[in-house]
């Protein structure tokens, strides 16, 4: 299957994985998903990152995703999944880019912000302070 948007695939998996109850969701592998995973993961928003190579007909090289779940409110009661909501801001047709002064928090400061900088993938926040812009990647809350 060929999509148009790689990285909308990947949020789209990620937050499926999570509403099904998943403990990993694998994604197709590229360097930018894997920056944008591991940037996910220093922020908490998923429990692990992993390069998988999977064998059947044919060899596929793929990103495992633990998929982070919140702590029930009550035993027994349904986990929740760390990714509530993912928004894909600049997609391949039409490129949004950011200045540091406009980078603003996510959902009242319970989301973060992925920018393509520089310096690399890295959250609005750290972003602000290194006082460099970019690429808005995703929203992720």
């Amino acid at each position: 299957m060929v999509t148009t948007d790689p990285i909308a695939d990947m949020l789209v998996r990620i937050r499926n994985a999570g509403s099904a109850g998943k403990p990993v969701a694998y994604v197709p592998y590229s360097d930018l998903k894997l920056r944008i995973a591991h940037a996910l993961k220093n922020e908490g928003f998923i429990a692990s990152v992993e390069r998988k190579t999977l064998k059947g007909k044919t060899t596929e090289r793929m990103i495992a995703i633990g998929v982070q779940y919140d702590a029930p409110l009550q035993t027994g009661g349904p986990r929740k999944p760390r990714i509530r909501g993912a928004e894909r801001v600049s997609r391949p047709s039409r490129r949004l880019y950011a200045g540091t002064k406009d980078i603003r928090p996510v959902h009242e400061g319970h989301g973060i912000m992925l920018l393509s900088t520089p310096k690399g993938i890295m959250t609005g926040d750290a972003a602000r302070k290194e006082h460099v812009g970019g690429e808005i990647i995703c929203r992720i809350w």
